[in-house]
């Protein structure tokens, strides 16, 4: 992906960038809803790349491309960082991109656990996870605003009857999305190595 650029701005749902235009003509997100319209970009073959993924870094390349065909924005230098956060009763939180910095975290726990028991499900989860963070990185804060974009985003790549567009609309109904101001727990991160562009496998 050549040409990445990210703005500085805090607040971009202001900016007249391609996201803002994308945020305010498309209609229809609410929870539980899929929609069938606006799938301008969606291809078999960004469908198949995704289905034939090998590692966090494979997938990672696929929401880089996502973003930047459908807003143009994009930066380089992020790590993915593998905790064990735990699953509770109440939901659990799936990832987390720490304000400032250069990692996204991920919960290790759900994604051994849809290995174990859907493992349909995972290269669609961890598409979902490293879009709605990567874009956190990007600099959209705004929660409701990060959702409805990784919706947006995902319908537009991978269309409105993918499971990981429908994960953007509640699939997963315990799946949590924290604050900015969330801390992360005081626990051992397992760094995935060369995560923008090498191999690795999953979970060892």
């Amino acid at each position: 992906m050549s040409g990445v650029r990210s703005r500085s701005s805090r607040d971009k749902r202001s900016e007249g960038n391609t996201a803002a235009h994308m945020l305010r003509s498309r209609d229809g997100f609410e929870e539980g809803e899929v929609e069938t319209k606006g799938m301008i970009f969606m291809s078999k073959d960004f469908i198949k790349e995704l289905d034939e993924a090998e590692s966090f870094a494979d997938i990672f390349e696929l929401v880089k491309h996502a973003v930047w065909k459908t807003v143009e924005e994009g930066r380089a230098g992020l790590e993915l960082g593998l905790m064990e956060l735990g699953m509770h009763r109440d939901g659990f939180v799936g990832g987390f991109y720490p304000v400032g910095s250069n990692i996204i975290v991920m919960n290790k726990t759900p994604l051994k656990t849809i290995l174990e028991n859907d493992e349909g499900m995972f290269k669609p989860y961890v598409f979902h996870i490293l879009l709605h963070e990567y874009l956190h990185s990007l600099g959209y804060f705004d929660e409701e605003t990060t959702k409805k974009l990784t919706y947006l985003i995902s319908r537009e790549m991978l269309g409105s009857t993918h499971i990981a567009t429908r994960m953007s609309l509640g699939y997963i109904p315990k799946l949590l999305y924290p604050s900015r101001n969330w801390k992360l727990p005081d626990t051992e991160m397992e760094l995935v190595p060369d995560f923008d562009r090498s191999s690795r496998t999953y979970i060892e």
